[in-house]
């Protein structure tokens, strides 16, 4: 009888109602819920009868059910932090970690280090990325961010690098190693540290010998020196700076390199000093320094040894990308947070906790650097926030509700007439 079918559909209806009702129930639930995505239900009716067979035609419906949960995985809006290890992905991707069912996929960026400076989420999970290398140079090796050993040894000065002027203007003067400030055209010091990482200040000397041409001898106290004494300048290295008519740098010429420093330092040490790069270099003469009618200074200088230090600080950048600050001034690339791309984001499978699991319907993740052929950027100091539109998740909780009370009405109605067919036999 057609009117027992009406119940069937009635019940059909409240069925997807209170089905549609729990997935409005679990967005609104999950509105505070850091890189939520919310869902939708999406409904599709249920075909029973045709009153001409096969040939088709006039149809009976069967009622409705829940065809699909679809995942909304648009972008949730990000909030600002004070906590350096909170990060978010503005665009597409995913943080990848190490869960305990496998690889687990999240848009939570809420993370910090644990007691063995491992890099994890708020459950304990290992986040991946990148790592670097012992000189601090990203890799694309997958793995664990880690922070390893948080001192680094120290690094003896190899390269001194300077710009700088002298002045032409200067006169011939002869050096006298006993009194080398009274001696010499012009001096600088300059800070180097020996292999065991304690610095030494030396001072460069310079000589003009004839026009354009200069002797620079460097030398340090013999305080520092090996077999030196205080108050006593000892020479650890000489050559000449040659420069052609136009001021520029033609060639730097070595005649002796040998750094000899005491209170255990390793002797003969070599440290290259260079002016820029010369003409005779391949240079041309922008690149260098000058011979100029000027008076001599030192624009600026470099050089690449460092004490033996400890970690300073922690930070991330907007690439994703964790730098450790030492108590010496340097700094070091530890990772870079890894970004999983998929195909099809609708089609990634719920593990709770915020983390997703790959699926065939969602294909292999493709992992890559921040910004790489088109996955999103990392924000550091920022979290995504859940993207549960509260209003429209109101008027859907609404929608809900009057479908739920229009189907029950059905079943009601459906009942009386019931009722009435009852009376006809009594």
């Amino acid at each position: 009888m057609s009117i027992l079918r009406s119940f069937n559909i009635g019940v059909s209806g409240l069925s997807a109602s209170g089905a549609g009702m729990n997935v409005v129930s679990d967005n609104i639930s999950n509105a505070g819920t850091n890189g939520f995505k919310a869902s939708r239900a999406e409904f599709q009716d249920v075909l029973a009868v045709s009153l001409k067979g096969i040939e088709g035609g006039d149809q009976f419906g069967a009622g409705t059910k829940l065809a699909h949960i679809k995942p909304m995985m648009t972008q949730g809006d990000v909030a600002r932090t004070e906590s350096i290890t909170d990060l978010a992905i503005q665009g597409d991707g995913f943080f990848k970690v190490k869960a305990p069912f496998g690889n687990g996929f999240t848009r939570d960026g809420s993370m910090h280090f644990n007691k063995d400076g491992e890099l994890v989420n708020s459950d304990g999970y290992k986040v991946l990325g990148f790592k670097s290398n012992e000189d601090g140079v990203l890799t694309n090796k997958e793995g664990e961010i880690k922070l390893g050993n948080t001192t680094i040894p120290a690094q003896a000065t190899e390269k001194v690098k300077l710009s700088m002027n002298l002045d032409s203007r200067a006169s011939v003067k002869e050096f006298d190693p006993n009194n080398p400030e009274e001696t010499s055209n012009f001096s600088s010091s300059i800070t180097v540290y020996d292999n065991v990482g304690t610095a030494r200040l030396v001072t460069a000397y310079y000589n003009k010998t004839a026009d354009n041409n200069w002797t620079y001898r460097i030398m340090a106290d013999g305080a520092d020196a090996q077999g030196g004494q205080a108050g006593t300048m000892v020479q650890m290295a000489e050559g000449q700076l040659v420069f052609n008519d136009k001021g520029q740098l033609q060639e730097e010429i070595e005649t002796s390199n040998s750094f000899n420093f005491n209170k255990g330092a390793r002797q003969d040490q070599k440290i290259s000093f260079s002016w820029g790069e010369s003409i005779a270099e391949g240079g041309d003469g922008t690149d260098a320094s000058t011979q100029y009618g000027s008076g001599s200074a030192v624009a600026r200088h470099t050089q690449d040894g460092a004490s033996a230090a400890t970690l300073g600080s922690l930070s991330f950048n907007d690439d994703g990308i964790l730098t450790a600050v030492y108590d010496n001034g340097e700094t070091r690339d530890i990772a870079q947070i890894a970004i999983a791309k998929f195909d099809n984001n609708e089609g990634l499978f719920k593990m709770g906790k915020n983390l997703f699991k790959e699926s065939k319907n969602s294909g292999q993740p493709a992992m890559g650097k921040p910004g790489e052929a088109g996955r999103g950027q990392v924000l550091s100091k920022s979290i995504e926030l859940s993207n549960v539109d509260i209003a429209s998740e109101f008027v859907n909780l609404m929608t809900s509700q009057r479908n739920f009370q229009a189907n029950a009405k059905t079943i009601s109605t459906a009942d009386k007439m019931m009722q009435e067919i009852f009376r006809i036999k009594g």
